[in-house]
């Protein structure tokens, strides 16, 4: 269980005051892990010239870019709740905003950067996407650095970076972590990147595209698949919500079944909105009203303000698996509703998410079920 001291980062660079995002009571785990730690310390143990240019990747709540924040670095990242962490961190521990410059995953680097910092994404889609956006920003003498735990360092990864950077080397492994060494190679010719990636999605005449860490980027999940199947129909002009969209499937479908209504997506990675925008636009042209955020799940929705919430909600944040975001979406969605308003959700039998249904809505209905996944509602 989480103490006080899981909050306070102590490294060379100092003592660091650090929370996760979302805020839960009951924190059970750090807004750091060994990575950051050995990486944090190898940096110390550099001679750096105050006015390099830093680039960090991935930074999962900003300890990185705390711990590192004299040498003002750009911070690069697909997370809203990152960047945010980010600058709720910088304040808890009375550092100018303005030393770290946050910067999202599809906006555009400028210069050349004497030191890359990646923590290693779950996605290898998203870390060879970013490999091959940052090739024109590296110099020959550019210090590229990967760090993660051991049981994420897969050789997988060794070999993108070689392939996409140059020639490798490791460090020993310490708590349970690891860096991994690149020496840009000037022969190495960035490759066209493959995203957004697309494919046509099943009985329709839509193509999906999505973008590098968009779930299930490559085909329909069969979590949403089963969804698809059960999206409600209704008449008049409603406010539905994409609740973690993702790609937009649940949206756009809904859209189509519900063609007087106005289709909210929402989602914390900047790849996964633009992926919906652009999918929603492809189908239904620039006339159909919709919107697109990219926040922290329903905190920026007034109250009272929806009809119908559709969820199929992650089941991790970054590496660490659990139920606590699917919840915290749940609980929200009870205040955005309107009165008589429902929240649709889907998810594998076993994370039994008909205990905080009834817990906060009072109800539930079962409205479908098959061998893997049931869909639920709540209504208001």
């Amino acid at each position: 269980m989480a103490t006080d001291t899981d909050t306070v980062l102590k490294v060379t660079q100092g003592e660091f005051v650090l929370e996760r995002l979302p805020k839960r009571s009951l924190e059970l785990l750090r807004a750091w892990d060994a990575a950051d730690e050995y990486l944090l310390s190898y940096m110390a143990e550099q001679i750096i010239d105050i006015n390099a240019r830093l680039l960090i990747i991935n930074d999962g709540f900003g300890a990185l870019a705390v711990g590192l924040n004299s040498y003002q670095p750009q911070a690069f990242s697909d997370s809203y709740l990152s960047q945010q962490a980010t600058r709720l961190n910088l304040l808890a521990n009375n550092i100018p905003l303005d030393h770290v410059n946050l910067t999202h995953s599809l906006e555009p680097l400028e210069g050349k950067y004497d030191w890359v910092l990646i923590k290693a994404p779950k996605t290898m889609g998203l870390l060879e996407d970013q490999l091959i956006r940052i090739h024109p920003y590296l110099k020959s003498s550019t210090q590229v650095i990967v760090a993660g735990m051991v049981k994420t360092m897969t050789p997988t990864i060794w070999k993108l970076v070689e392939r996409l950077i140059g020639a490798t080397t490791t460090s020993l492994a310490k708590k349970k972590a690891r860096l991994i060494f690149a020496t840009p190679n000037p022969e190495i010719q960035a490759p066209v990147s493959p995203y957004p990636v697309c494919y046509p999605l099943e009985d329709s005449e839509h193509i999906i595209s999505n973008h590098a860490n968009v779930f299930s980027r490559d085909g329909l999940d069969i979590g949403t698949r089963f969804f698809l199947q059960h999206i409600p129909i209704t008449h008049g002009a409603l406010d539905i919500v994409d609740l973690g969209c993702g790609n937009g499937l649940l949206g756009l479908i809904a859209a189509e079944r519900n063609s007087e209504a106005i289709v909210h997506f929402v989602d914390e990675s900047f790849m996964a909105v633009a992926s919906a925008k652009d999918n929603f636009e492809r189908a239904l042209g620039l006339q159909r009203s919709a919107t697109f955020k990219v926040g922290d799940g329903l905190q920026e929705f007034d109250l009272n303000s929806a009809d119908i919430i559709l969820c199929n909600p992650p089941f991790h944040q970054q590496n660490a698996i659990g139920d606590q975001i699917a919840n915290s979406m749940i609980k929200a969605a009870k205040d955005v509703l309107r009165k008589s308003g429902e929240l649709w959700i889907v998810g594998n039998r076993h994370l039994n998410y008909q205990l905080t249904l009834k817990r906060t809505f009072g109800n539930y209905q079962l409205v479908a079920e098959n061998k893997k996944f049931v869909i639920l509602k709540a209504k208001r």
